[in-house]
């Protein structure tokens, strides 16, 4: 695999070479243009997974011709001739960010919040955002997790076996031993239970590395495969993926097998954290922005605001906008706060808003709708909508909207770089109007 072609949220992917040179898009040669579109074809949605569509659209545009825009999904896709496509979060540093490189790192620090994203014990100072890409990146995190694994023992169990062995051990299996043994009265034909690495979790971290050693183009992920092998050379490496993950049982003895369970099925069964369908030749490794965000402000949110005796609370339910003659069209909030009679909602939007009054700094219609909702159903003037801060409004404070009969929506933007610091700020806001 070679370096993938990169492009960011919200970007414009052409092939008219014409245009090669043109700021507003990014351009791709016919050949794999054209493959691209063929894989949002074939990702196609059903009712239990989600449709290419979502994460990108293909358009016309007079003169310049197919466009296939991106929106707000970040992540890998890899074809079926192994060529990549990096799709990276649109994030602002009011700097610039050679390479990508802080993008990538607060992305994956971003993910980590997620609570089914299965990677918490990566170090992140190892971790080579310069030198790797999205995919080796996570194969890195998946190392790093079986590398703790290896680290406090790998697990056995007892394994059942079949041997003709020269002395007698378990049940003799009498078949067997009348078409194997009879010249051989010494030896035993048996059936017995070894205590044995070889169980169905090891077996699929195995096939795990094996097929991860095949992929990857990293030197350091390739020897950190090779070291961590040897630790499995009692091992079978599954052969049928399907019938080894129907083994597997995570209980307390198992508990260090979670994560690489989740991982392990991604890498084999090409499976994503986002649910595609479409043909196992190709990969789709990609995460909602609106989610990652949501789950990331959630997270660090609790951390800053808890110890000051606030509750917090995310994806609150139990509110309808309707209750007669039945409740209909549940309200959920993303956070909810509550310190004494005071209670505070919240709201993420991963969106970039641009300075101009005139356009109601470009936000919806619809979500104001939302936050009003909110503050009636709820019974609070204070509302509050995070989105992250860009360079068109990163000194753009402050901003409120009043409704004349009780509400009041304020905006905060949220620096996803330096959050612990953006929600600090929002804190004292919020201790201010007390």
């Amino acid at each position: 695999m070679g370096k993938p072609f990169e492009v960011k949220e919200f970007d414009s992917i052409i092939c008219n070479a014409d245009y090669k040179d043109d700021e507003k898009y990014k351009y791709l040669n016919q050949k794999e243009f054209d493959n691209l579109v063929a894989f949002i074809h074939e990702f196609t949605g059903d009712a239990d997974s989600a449709d290419a569509l979502d994460f990108m659209k293909i358009g016309y545009r007079r003169n310049v011709g197919e466009v296939v825009s991106i929106k707000n999904y970040v992540g890998l896709i890899q074809m079926k001739n192994g060529f990549q496509i990096q799709v990276l979060p649109k994030i602002s540093f009011g700097a610039k960010d050679e390479g990508n490189v802080q993008t990538k790192r607060v992305f994956i620090r971003m993910l980590r919040s997620m609570k089914d994203f299965p990677s918490k014990v990566f170090n992140d100072a190892s971790l080579k955002v310069d030198q790797m890409n999205l995919y080796e990146l996570f194969i890195n995190m998946y190392l790093q997790e079986v590398r703790q694994l290896v680290k406090r023992g790998i697990k056995s169990n007892y394994v059942g076996q079949e041997d003709n062995l020269r002395y007698y051990k378990g049940k003799l299996l009498v078949n067997q031993q009348v078409r194997a043994n009879l010249a051989h009265k010494e030896r035993f034909y048996v059936a017995y239970e070894e205590f044995h690495p070889n169980r169905a979790e090891n077996r699929l971290v195995k096939a795990t590395l094996a097929k991860l050693q095949k992929l990857t183009t990293s030197a350091e992920n390739s020897k950190e495969i090779r070291q961590l092998l040897t630790a499995f050379e009692m091992v079978d490496a599954s052969v049928n993926y399907a019938k080894d993950f129907s083994q597997v049982v995570i209980n307390r003895n198992t508990k260090d097998y979670e994560m690489l369970m989740q991982w392990s099925k991604v890498f084999l069964m090409n499976k994503s954290f986002t649910t595609f369908s479409g043909s196992t030749a190709s990969r789709a490794l990609l995460f909602s922005m609106e989610s990652v965000y949501e789950s990331y402000v959630a997270q660090q949110m609790k951390k800053v605001m808890s110890p000051e005796g606030w509750d917090v609370s995310s994806q609150d339910k139990g509110h309808y906008l309707f209750t007669e003659p039945r409740r209909q069209f549940a309200l959920r909030p993303d956070i909810v706060m509550k310190r004494g009679e005071r209670t505070v909602i919240l709201d993420t939007k991963w969106k970039s808003l641009v300075d101009n009054e005139r356009v109601n700094y470009g936000i919806s219609q619809a979500d104001m709708y939302q936050m009003y909702a909110y503050s009636k159903k709820y019974n609070t003037p204070e509302i509050w909508l995070l989105y992250p801060v860009n360079d068109e409004m990163r000194n753009h404070y402050p901003i409120r909207f009043e409704s004349g009969d009780g509400t009041t929506v304020n905006l905060h933007f949220v620096d996803v770089d330096k959050i612990e610091e953006s929600l600090q700020e929002l804190r004292s806001l919020l201790e201010a109007g007390e």
